[in-house]
Parts: structure tokens; sequence; C-alpha cells
């Protein structure tokens, strides 16, 4: 499991390959295959369009062999335009740049395997921002105890769209 699981790629803004927006889209389908219908989920094709031209953008993908198994993405966010804004979150130490990690996915075929946190941990290992921020549908209280025990902390509730899942706010400190 452990060798043919942690083969990670990652990617850049401006150095996507042909092929790139179909792979993430393939892999959503899959990691989302039941619930499709729903019109939220037939938009991320809108979504890795608006992440993937951001200046910053990066991803990480894992493979088994040539099969991507899932991936993380984000991008950091404009001073001012950080999601905890909404919230009563104040920022210690003056820290507010802010990464925004947009998606962590993987196929159901290759969950319970520890891909997600190595995806996760890949794609911020690198980052310069202060802090971390995520959002997670307030239905899913497993999903959000699992970016708790990778050092989250919920710090309000948002709805981006009309149409999209109440979410849970969550952050976390980049500078220990």
């Amino acid at each position: 499991m452990e060798s043919s699981m942690t083969d990670l790629r990652h990617f850049q803004h401006g150095d996507l390959p042909e092929g790139f927006r179909d792979l993430l889209i393939g892999v959503h389908a899959d990691a989302y295959a039941d619930a499709m219908d729903a019109p939220f989920n037939q938009r991320f094709p809108w979504f890795v369009d608006h992440w993937t031209a951001r200046e910053g953008f990066s991803c990480v993908v894992a493979y088994d062999g040539d099969e991507p198994t899932g991936f993380a993405y984000g991008a950091p966010l404009a001073p001012g335009r950080e999601w905890w804004r909404s919230t009563d979150y104040q920022p210690n130490n003056g820290y507010t740049s802010t990464y925004a990690v947009s998606e962590v996915m993987v196929r159901p075929r290759w969950r319970k395997r520890g891909i997600s946190v190595r995806l996760h941990e890949a794609l911020l290992k690198e980052r310069t921002e202060h802090l971390a921020t995520l959002l997670v549908d307030v239905t899913h209280p497993k999903v959000q105890a699992l970016y708790e025990s990778w050092g989250y902390a919920k710090v309000g509730e948002q709805r981006p769209f009309a149409d999209s899942p109440l979410y849970a706010v969550m952050l976390k400190n980049l500078r220990g």
C-alpha cells in the first residue's frame, strides 16, 4: 500500500498539463457519484476553472500507478477576503495571510488509507501564509473531527452560495 499510494505530484498555476481539468472533474465525479444530481455538485467544473485560474493556485494529486486516487488544491485569499472574516475570529500576532484549502477529496476505492492526510500535508508544506482555512459541510461531523485532528478549529459558519450547504469555517495556524 505505502509505495503505490504515496506517488504525489505537485502542480502550480500557469504550469498545468493538458487534461488536468478533466482529471479533477473525473475524480470529483467518482468521489461524489451518489450526489452528482445535486445542482451544487454539478457546478464543480466552474469551481475548477475559478481556482486553477487564480494566481498562487497549487494542487497535489495522489496516484496509484497511473490512476489518480485523489487531490487537494487551493490558493491564497486576497487580504480582506479571507473566509474567516465573516466570523468572530480575530487573528493573533497579526497573522492574516491566508491560504484557502478549497478541496481535499479521495476516490471511494482508496479511502481510509491515509491518502487525504498526505495530500493535505503535501499541499501545505511549502506555504508561506500564516493561516490555512477550509469549509466543511456542517452535516458531516466526522469530516470536521478529522480536520480538527489535523490542527484546525471551527471559528464560525457560512453559506457562501445560495445553493451551497451551510459550512463550518475552519482555521489552522501554519506558524506553530
